[in-house]
């Protein structure tokens, strides 16, 4: 059973703080460059002091991004910049957003969940992680006793329990409603009625969670509860979480596609005939004019395709996009390597016919290399990632088409992990719009 633990949130004070849409970020993990310090201006309350401060050359043991935040989150709660709601809930949160032309929205819950080891199968992950960033969040939640932002998590319930409860709360006006920069609108309703917090509570009593954004702050959570545990303190039983329904209309999943630099003797001619042994190619001209609209169209039309194929678009650089199709299978033949150690949902993955067949298989981009990223990089961008091949910032760029929820769970259900950056859930989820705080 996944336990739900009800909490009192930390909220900003907006008229001490100002507007929420100044105040709030997305993620750490996906600000990159200078948007750390833009938010850094936007507000001087800003989340960003709190979740992902800035370093500084002289930093010590002392005086450090962590040490800082602490100061700021224990002077803003004495100050009223944030504060604490009276009593315990859970925190419907609804997001409206534009995906692929159309818009849509998504709806989920915020609260507490109790942290397992991922043995129990309770909770499941679905993707690797890199020791780095977890040391830097346990770094903050040691500092800190609070989360800060929420892990994303996914629940199976075709009868929408939840949905049902929520529709009663959405007949009133928000307790938190605002339009971020990038034109998403978000809501948040407090759940403190005892009946529907039982009701919430006791159905997740048959569910299980996975984890679709957030592994290295869960994974954190849990050392840091085990090492807390071990000193007699039990305060850090459970974790931050946002958890959507897998039957959510509002559940989409981008791409993430695999940038590949620095690999020694890669001739693209008998590249492209070794990748003729396992995939059918068909090569289309991509002159300079049009080949945005003409890539995206070949995206599109690769989508269509991956429902009997694996399908991937590969470019080198020639002015070529090459289309590689790998028809699907039961349990592909050619991935029986990994027989016995990955499960059939794992070896059907795109991602992971990628990975093994022509990442690792020809390329020698292994497991080492790629936590190094020595030789592979990630990114969203589509036009981009042609403009940085043909600047020699990278030999190949392969497009994927996007992960699909089903394998998303068939995957961690069967105790696998997918290879990083598999999965990219659009939106984020917003960070600064409830605070826990386990000190209360």
């Amino acid at each position: 059973m996944a336990i739900i633990v009800p909490f009192r949130g930390v909220r900003y004070n907006q008229a001490q703080a100002g507007q929420l849409a100044d105040l709030v970020t997305p993620p750490y993990d996906v600000i990159y460059g200078d948007e750390q310090k833009r938010y850094y201006e936007k507000n001087d309350y800003n989340i960003i002091r709190l979740e992902y401060g800035e370093s500084h050359s002289n930093d010590d043991n002392q005086n450090n991004r962590y040490t800082r935040a602490h100061a700021f989150f224990k002077t803003w709660l004495e100050e009223r910049i944030l504060v604490h709601d009276g009593q315990p809930a859970i925190y419907l949160y609804e997001q409206e957003f534009t995906a692929s032309g159309s818009r849509l929205t998504r709806s989920g819950f915020i609260a507490g969940v109790g942290l397992e080891d991922y043995e129990t199968g309770i909770i499941l992950p679905h993707e690797e992680t890199l020791s780095k960033a977890k040391e830097d969040r346990l770094e903050l939640l040691r500092h800190c006793h609070a989360n800060f932002s929420p892990i994303f998590g996914l629940y199976d319930d075709s009868s929408l329990t939840v949905e049902k409860i929520a529709s009663r709360y959405k007949q009133n006006t928000a307790d938190e409603e605002f339009t971020d920069e990038n034109g998403e609108s978000h809501r948040l309703w407090m759940i403190n009625d005892p009946e529907d917090l039982a009701a919430i509570t006791n159905l997740f009593k048959s569910q299980k969670v996975y984890i679709a954004d957030g592994h290295h702050r869960y994974e954190t959570a849990l050392n840091y509860y085990k090492e807390m545990r071990a000193k007699g303190d039990s305060r850090f039983s459970f974790c931050l979480m946002t958890l959507v329904n897998l039957h959510d209309p509002g559940l989409v999943i981008y791409p993430t596609h695999r940038l590949v630099k620095n690999v020694a003797g890669l001739n693209a001619k008998e590249f492209l005939n070794n990748l003729e042994k396992i995939f059918t190619i068909t090569t289309l001209p991509l002159p300079d004019t049009d080949r945005e609209a003409i890539l995206s169209a070949e995206l599109d039309t690769n989508t269509v395709l991956m429902a009997d194929n694996h399908a991937f678009l590969l470019y080198l650089g020639d002015e070529k996009l090459h289309r590689l199709l790998l028809r699907r299978a039961a349990d592909n033949q050619l991935m029986a390597a990994g027989r016995g150690i990955f499960s059939p949902a794992w070896r059907s993955l795109d991602v992971a016919i990628l990975q093994s067949l022509v990442l690792e298989g020809m390329l020698g981009i292994d497991k080492g290399k790629r936590a190094g990223g020595a030789n592979l990089a990630y990114t969203r961008e589509e036009a981009d990632a042609l403009r940085r091949v043909d600047a020699g910032e990278f030999q190949a760029v392969f497009y994927l088409n996007p992960t699909r929820v089903r394998e998303v769970t068939e995957v961690a259900a069967a105790g696998d992990r997918m290879p990083q950056k598999s999965t990219y859930f659009y939106p984020k989820l917003i960070t600064g719009l409830v605070i826990n705080d386990f000190t209360v």
